[in-house]
C-alpha cells in the first residue's frame, strides 16, 4: 500500500541561495519595522512634551490671574476687572492695578530666573541637589546690601538693588577665579567648594556688620526674608534686561549641557569647548540669580525643586528641561506668594518663608530617594 501523502512546505527553487535571500529580506523588514516604531515613539514623546508644556502654560496664566485677584484684602472679582481697566473704586485701582500687577510681573520674571538658574547649576555641577546659592550668589548679594547700607545709610529699595546685583556678580567672578587657580581644569567640584567657602566668609562679615549697627539690621532683615511685596514698576524694569540676557544664554547652552552630562572628556571629544561653556553657564547663573536675588531678596528651594519636577515630564534632555523651567518655576513662586497672602488672618507671610516650608520636606525626600538608589 502506498504511503499517505505528507504535507510539507514547497522546496525553495534554488536551495541555499533562496534561503539567504529570504533571511536578508526578513532582516531588512525587521530593521525597517524597528525604525518605524522608534520614529513613532519619538513623535509621541515630542507630542506629549508639547502637550504638557501647553498645559503648564495654561496653569501659569491661571496662576497669574489668581495672583491679581487674590490678596490680603478681599476684592470681588468684578471690582478686580474694573480696577484693571482704570475704573471703579480708587483704592481698588491702587491695590490691583499697581501693587498686585507689579507683584505678579516680578514673580513671573524672578521665577523664570530662579528656575533656569537652578537647572543650569545642576547641569554644570552634575549634582541634582545643587542650588544657585552654591556659587555664593546669595551671600555676595547680602554682603553688598549690608555694606551699602553701612556706608550710605538708609536707602530705598531701588537703591540697594544695584548693590545686591553687584555683590552677586562679584561673588560669582571670585568663585570662578578660585576654582581656576592651581593645576588642572576648572571642575564642578572645585566650583562647588569655592562657592561654599566664599559664602561662609561673606556670611561672617555680613553678620559682624549687622550686629554692630541696628539700622543696618532693620534694613537687612526686611530684604533677607525674600518678598515680592512693596516692589514697584521701577524694580521690574531694572532687573528685566539682565534676566532676558540670562535666559537667552541659558537656552543657547541646552545642547552643550547634554554633551557635558557625559563628562568633560566626552564632551570635548564631541567638539564642545568645555571651558567656554562653563564660563557662559556661570555668567548666565550670575545674571539670573543675581537679578532675582537683588529684586526680592534670597528665596530658597525654587531653583532646587523645579528641575526635579520638570524631569518627570521631559527626562534628562536639557532642550526640554530649560523651556519647562521657564513655565513651571513662576507657577511655584506665584502660588507660594498667594498662599503667603491668605494663610494668616492678619498680615502676610513672605514668599521666602513659604518656599522654605515647602522646599524643606522636598529636599529631605530627594536626599532619601538618592540614598535608597545608591544603596
Amino acid at each position: 500500500m502506498p504511503a499517505p501523502p505528507v504535507d510539507r512546505p514547497p522546496e525553495p527553487p534554488s536551495g541555499g541561495a533562496a534561503t539567504a535571500v529570504s533571511s536578508a529580506d526578513a532582516g531588512t523588514a525587521a530593521t525597517a519595522a524597528d525604525a518605524a516604531r522608534a520614529a513613532a515613539g519619538l513623535v509621541r514623546t515630542t507630542r506629549g512634551r508639547l502637550v504638557w508644556l501647553g498645559v503648564c502654560a495654561v496653569v501659569l496664566a491661571v496662576t497669574c490671574l489668581a495672583s491679581i485677584a487674590i490678596g490680603a484684602k478681599y476684592i470681588p472679582l468684578d471690582d478686580v476687572v474694573r480696577a484693571l481697566f482704570d475704573s471703579g473704586d480708587a483704592n481698588n485701582q491702587v491695590i490691583v492695578g499697581d501693587m498686585r500687577v507689579n507683584r505678579t510681573l516680578l514673580g513671573v520674571i524672578c521665577g523664570i530666573a530662579l528656575g533656569l538658574a537652578g537647572a543650569l547649576m545642576q547641569a554644570l555641577t552634575r549634582n541634582p541637589l545643587a542650588d544657585p546659592g552654591i556659587l555664593g550668589v546669595n551671600a555676595g548679594a547680602a554682603f553688598a546690601v549690608v555694606l551699602g547700607v553701612t556706608l550710605f545709610g538708609s536707602m530705598s529699595l531701588y537703591g540697594y538693588i544695584w548693590f545686591a546685583f553687584a555683590g552677586a556678580a562679584l561673588a560669582s567672578v571670585v568663585v570662578y577665579a578660585l576654582a581656576s587657580v592651581g593645576r588642572g581644569q576648572t571642575s564642578p567640584v572645585r566650583l562647588a567648594l569655592s562657592g561654599i567657602a566664599l559664602a561662609a566668609v561673606l556670611l561672617g562679615f555680613t553678620q559682624a556688620m549687622v550686629i554692630m549697627d541696628p539700622q543696618v539690621l532693620d534694613v537687612f532683615r526686611f530684604w533677607q526674608v525674600g518678598s515680592l511685596a512693596g516692589r514697584d514698576v521701577e524694580t521690574v524694569g531694572s532687573v528685566l534686561p539682565f534676566i532676558v540676557v540670562g535666559v537667552l544664554l541659558a537656552l543657547g547652552l541646552a545642547r552643550t549641557l547634554d554633551a557635558m552630562a557625559l563628562g568633560d572628556d566626552t564632551a570635548a571629544a564631541l567638539g564642545v569647548n568645555v571651558l567656554l561653556a562653563r564660563v557662559i553657564g556661570v555668567l548666565a547663573v550670575t545674571l539670573l540669580c543675581g537679578a532675582a536675588t537683588a529684586a526680592m531678596g534670597p528665596v530658597a528651594f525654587v531653583g532646587l525643586i523645579v528641575p526635579h519636577i520638570v524631569r518627570a515630564f521631559t527626562g534628562p534632555d536639557q532642550r526640554w528641561i530649560l523651556p519647562f523651567c521657564l513655565v513651571v518655576s513662576p507657577i511655584l513662586l506665584l502660588a507660594s506668594d498667594i498662599v503667603g497672602r491668605v494663610v494668616l488672618s492678619t498680615g502676610e507671610l513672605q514668599v521666602g518663608i513659604v518656599t522654605t516650608v515647602i522646599g524643606g520636606p522636598v529636599l529631605i525626600a530627594l536626599v532619601r530617594r538618592r540614598r535608597m538608589v545608591a544603596s
